[in-house]
């Protein structure tokens, strides 16, 4: 733990992450509750009166485990923190389990560039430390539609070249039915990540990256929400009795290794992530 309260979920993911101010997006039937102190992360999504995520008062205040926020510049696990870029080997802070976890965009405040009444722009510049040795620019945007949420995140490399995994990580209070029909799935080992090559996927409960092409669906009572993105790989953790993560991201947990995808300076990478609800007899 970092001697800094404020840093303590720097090192650790599972430490308390306080809301701090709310700033409420609206449009129709749909409020949106930003939360930039808290990782740039959405607190509550509200449709027609209902919430869809776990929130920050809802009893499970670990860094990790609430809200809806950006994974940036990587996402999942990065296996022990360790990988390799143009032949030099690297060493990130591990934060959970003895691996780094899910960027540094999710700890850290994020400033409001833009707000109005139904959409707002954010931006993180990325640490160039011991946390994240490459610098960077992350920006996000979230624009409420009344019957839609879109969101999109980017992040651009700095004056060095830098690897990256875009993703969104929303912590869904648990539905009634989870629709989704992937093609191909990454094998975890006994730690816990993922691995190749990719097989046909398993039977749930899952903790897992998947290959899904067609869209995903959440039921919850008379709503069923839709999911899209602009990528085909999605984690899905549905072990916990009382949520269900549905995380679409642009590459795999330890990308790094597994999948290496690197930004030249100044490049840009972006993931958008659409959420639309519909009443379930429509």
């Amino acid at each position: 733990m970092a001697a800094d309260p404020r840093h303590a979920a720097w090192d650790d993911a599972l430490a308390p992450m306080q809301a701090g101010p709310l700033h409420w997006l609206r449009a129709g039937r749909l409020d949106v509750a930003l939360a930039p102190e808290a990782g740039g992360r959405i607190a509550q999504i509200r449709y027609d009166g209902v919430d869809w995520l776990i929130g920050p008062d809802d009893g499970w205040p670990a860094t990790i485990a609430w809200g809806c926020y950006p994974m940036v510049p990587w996402a999942g696990r990065v296996r022990a923190g360790r990988f390799d870029l143009d032949d030099r080997a690297h060493a990130l802070p591990v934060n959970f389990g003895g691996h780094a976890i899910h960027g540094v965009g999710f700890s850290r405040p994020w400033r409001i560039d833009m707000r109005e009444t139904d959409s707002a722009t954010l931006s993180l510049a990325l640490p160039r430390d011991a946390y994240w040795p490459f610098g960077g620019t992350a920006t996000q945007s979230v624009r409420v539609l009344g019957d839609c949420l879109h969101l999109e995140l980017a992040v651009q490399a700095g004056q060095q070249a830098m690897p990256v995994v875009l993703g969104w990580h929303p912590w869904f209070r648990k539905p009634d039915r989870l629709r989704f029909a992937p093609t191909a799935m990454y094998p975890r080992d006994g730690e816990g990540i993922a691995t190749l090559p990719r097989v046909a996927p398993i039977p749930g409960p899952w903790d897992d990256c998947f290959v899904a092409d067609d869209g995903i669906a959440l039921e919850r009572g008379r709503q069923r929400l839709h999911l899209r993105a602009d990528t085909d790989h999605w984690v899905v953790y549905d072990a916990a009795s009382h949520a269900t993560c549905v995380e679409p991201q642009t590459g795999p947990p330890d990308a790094f290794s597994l999948a290496p995808r690197v930004l030249q300076p100044g490049q840009q990478h972006w993931l958008s992530f659409e959420l639309a609800w519909h009443a379930r007899d429509e």
